[in-house]
């Protein structure tokens, strides 16, 4: 068997890599687009994030409401990750990157990650129900600023998410509210 080859370290170019001109045309500002790549990042960041808590309540869900529950979240999973393809295109039809890597995802996330070995039903929902209200106070900061720097193309998609965002939020409300008690007007939640 021949001897295999040393490997050959490599060259201070190609550890010092710089990103590649993208020169996309777009009539926004390079700062502005910037601005707008940084919150889209975020945002692309948080909705992985948040498929993946989805998902993983999906997997470990257990009760009496399983399969209505599991079929749930399993629609919500689908509507985050449907995102995640257009969010990113849009920072490189902008100019600009996108995310690379699950430490990358790690490191721009706002919304936090639940590792816990068990997770009751209702504190599921709960949790959901409280990362979807976050995410869509973020998306709509970031439709404001696009609005505002006249981005109207990521800000129509970014008005469509937050609609779904809205719904995913509301279902999940209902899903976690206690009944009303006789001649309460105002929903009660539980935790």
């Amino acid at each position: 068997m021949p001897n295999a080859p040393h490997a050959v370290a490599p060259s201070p170019a190609v550890l010092k890599r710089r990103p590649p001109p993208l020169n996309t045309p777009t009539d926004l500002r390079h700062d502005d687009v910037d601005v707008i790549a940084g919150a889209l990042n975020a945002l692309l960041a948080d909705v992985y994030a948040l498929y993946l808590k989805t998902k993983n309540f999906h997997w470990h869900l257990s009760g009496p409401h399983f399969r209505d529950l599991h079929t749930l979240l399993d629609e919500h999973g689908t509507e985050l990750l449907a995102m995640t393809d257009p969010l990113a295109e849009r920072n490189r039809m902008l100019g600009a990157g996108t995310l690379r890597s699950i430490g990358h995802i790690a490191r721009l996330q706002r919304l936090t990650d639940n590792d816990a070995a068990y997770v009751e039903p209702h504190a599921m929902l709960a949790e959901l129900r409280d990362d979807h209200q976050q995410l869509s106070l973020q998306l709509r900061s970031a439709h404001a600023m696009c609005s505002e720097l006249h981005d109207i193309g990521t800000a129509d998609l970014l008005g469509h998410w937050l609609a779904e965002s809205e719904k995913r939020t509301w279902f999940l409300f209902e899903a976690t509210r206690a009944t009303p008690t006789a001649g309460s007007t105002r929903p009660v939640l539980t935790n």
